[in-house]
């Protein structure tokens, strides 16, 4: 057997980066909604 995590950096930020956030309409409203909450940290 695997283990069932096996993270890299790339996936993530291709799936859950700020670029990928901002490509699409609820991308941008999570973006938005985490300014207003005066997240330091929008996008992983």
């Amino acid at each position: 057997m695997q283990p069932t995590y096996r993270p890299s950096k790339l996936c993530r930020a291709r799936k859950c980066g700020f670029r990928a956030r901002m490509r699409t309409r609820g991308g941008r409203a999570v973006i938005n909604n985490r300014r207003a909450q005066g997240r330091k940290r929008l996008a992983d």
